[in-house]
């Protein structure tokens, strides 16, 4: 199994990366032109879901330009880490993930929500969204929308797995957060992440090469 030493990107680092200043746009009079957006946003994306939820449509409900929200945020993915605070970016994740030997795919993507979910604020956020989605129709469309387009499509279509063994290798990590953090299950609960990395990523990475 190969070490790796990655440094989990933080969302608001990478967003701000990525943001160019200087640009037109700001909507004169708001102190906070951003964090409007960002309530337009959680409301369009609970109304609409993910799938159907758009720039333009964000732009309205916040009352300013589409320009300025592809300025703050660049795209809906975008749009929906800021609103819903996650604590990943998958424009900056997977290509971390799918980059790299394709034997080593499993481990990675293993170790990355390992470390993620072993950060107590991001696994807040994390577990925040998961209780949100099982006990609200409209969450659980929202999430499952995000994760099939965004991440699972995406990262599906990188490697040529299909879906079906995107979801599943989705499900093993998702049960895993689930046993781990929710349930606190023991030893699982109080494991160290090289010692599950070790457990869990042959099989994750059966689903995504055999």
């Amino acid at each position: 199994m190969t070490e790796h030493n990655q440094t989990l990107p933080h969302v608001a680092d990478t967003a701000e990366a990525r943001r160019r200043p200087g640009r037109p746009g700001r909507r004169p009079g708001s102190a906070d032109t951003r964090g409007e957006i960002l309530a337009a946003a959680r409301k369009v994306f609970a109304e609409k879901g993910f799938d159907k939820a758009t720039i333009r449509g964000i732009a309205r409900a916040a009352g300013v330009d589409p320009a300025l929200v592809h300025h703050y945020f660049e795209t809906k993915d975008g749009v929906f880490v800021a609103a819903m605070r996650l604590p990943f970016d998958p424009a900056v994740v997977i290509p971390m993930i799918v980059n790299g030997p394709r034997e080593e795919v499993g481990e990675r993507l293993v170790r990355f929500i390992l470390t993620m979910t072993g950060d107590p604020n991001a696994r807040e956020h994390v577990l925040g969204l998961l209780r949100t989605a099982m006990v609200n129709e409209q969450g659980v469309a929202m999430v499952r929308e995000f994760f099939s387009s965004a991440v699972l499509g995406r990262v599906g279509a990188e490697l040529g797995v299909p879906q079906i063994r995107m979801q599943t290798a989705f499900s093993q990590m998702l049960g895993m957060v689930m046993a781990r953090h929710i349930m606190r299950l023991e030893p699982l609960a109080s494991a160290g992440t090289e010692e599950l990395v070790e457990l869990l990523a042959p099989t994750v990475q059966r689903y995504l090469t055999a």
